[in-house]
């Protein structure tokens, strides 16, 4: 009495199929990822330019009741030393001056050349 055993496995044909179809997930996938990465920098910058508006309006608001708290504002530039931790690498800052007790829109420049805005008020 002979056994014949049957040997488990995929055909080539089922191999062949199954790559084909990674090949097409993956040429669907990787554009999308590469935009994620643009997507993430801009992100990055609008949060940083809302963090720096915040502390402007916080430093202002300390500063009027009492000049020796938080630090005075006359360029756009200074806003960054309101900001705890300072002004995150690889931003920066366009220059403006601003005037007392106005307010003014700033340019922040983040990763990848990504801009917004945010806003200096000037305080002494």
């Amino acid at each position: 009495m002979t056994r014949k055993f049957k040997h488990p496995g995929f055909t080539l044909i089922e191999l062949v199929i199954v790559i084909a179809i990674i090949g097409i997930l993956a040429a669907v996938a990787i554009p999308k990822f590469i935009n994620l990465t643009s997507n993430a920098q801009t992100s990055a910058t609008t949060a940083v330019g809302g963090a720096l508006s915040a502390a402007n309006a916080s430093n202002y608001a300390a500063r009027k009741l009492s000049t020796t708290i938080g630090v005075p504002i006359a360029n756009c530039t200074d806003v960054a030393n309101a900001l705890q931790g300072g002004l995150p690498s690889g931003y920066t800052i366009t220059a403006g001056a601003v005037a007392v007790d106005t307010s003014v829109a700033c340019t922040l420049t983040g990763p990848s050349s990504s801009t917004t805005t945010f806003t200096a008020t000037g305080i002494s």
